[in-house]
């Protein structure tokens, strides 16, 4: 599907929790797809289990050549919410932003997201989103489950809390 010089990539907003029937989809019609995923761990009723989610939730790249191919029936495909235009015309994403993703890419074919490995232990840390958004507290260290401890003061109390290492920010 990549040929030509004026094919571009393009975001496509999904249904809720319909991106993969979107890609299947879009894929039939003859589109080039792109979903990047990144692995996790779920656990469930006393098991761990490796799940990949969208990187993006909600949202895919597909790739056409706006001027050549009929892309209106995008947006009725199913599992599709809309195609990302303005102006009604469907805005490309730079190939930068595609290439950087594929080339965070394992042999599993997940994106390889990184944690913040500049934090140390004993590290003064700001949570920069969430609930508790704003909060100070001391950096511990990472769970097997990639999620960061930090000691909170909540209430008067020191409380151990595990966050998203992205949400957190050297003090």
């Amino acid at each position: 599907m990549m040929r030509g010089d004026d094919i571009r990539w393009h975001a496509v907003q999904t249904k809720p929790g319909q991106e993969n029937k979107a890609a299947f989809n879009l894929r039939r019609q003859g589109y080039g797809v792109y979903l990047p995923k990144y692995a996790c761990l779920r656990r469930h009723a006393r098991k761990t289990e490796r799940v990949e989610r969208p990187i993006f939730s909600g949202y895919l790249f597909v790739a056409f050549d706006a001027g050549r191919q009929g892309w209106h029936c995008i947006n009725s495909t199913l599992g599709v919410a809309r195609l990302v235009a303005a102006a009604d015309k469907p805005v490309a994403v730079p190939h930068a932003v595609i290439q950087a993703l594929r080339d965070r890419e394992g042999e599993d074919g997940c994106v390889r997201l990184e944690p913040q490995r500049h934090l140390k232990s004993g590290d003064k840390v700001r949570v920069t989103e969430g609930a508790f958004e704003s909060f100070l507290g001391l950096y511990e260290g990472l769970t097997a489950s990639e999620r960061a401890i930090v000691l909170i003061d909540f209430l008067g109390r020191k409380v151990r809390t595990l966050f998203d290492p992205e949400a957190l920010a050297a003090a």
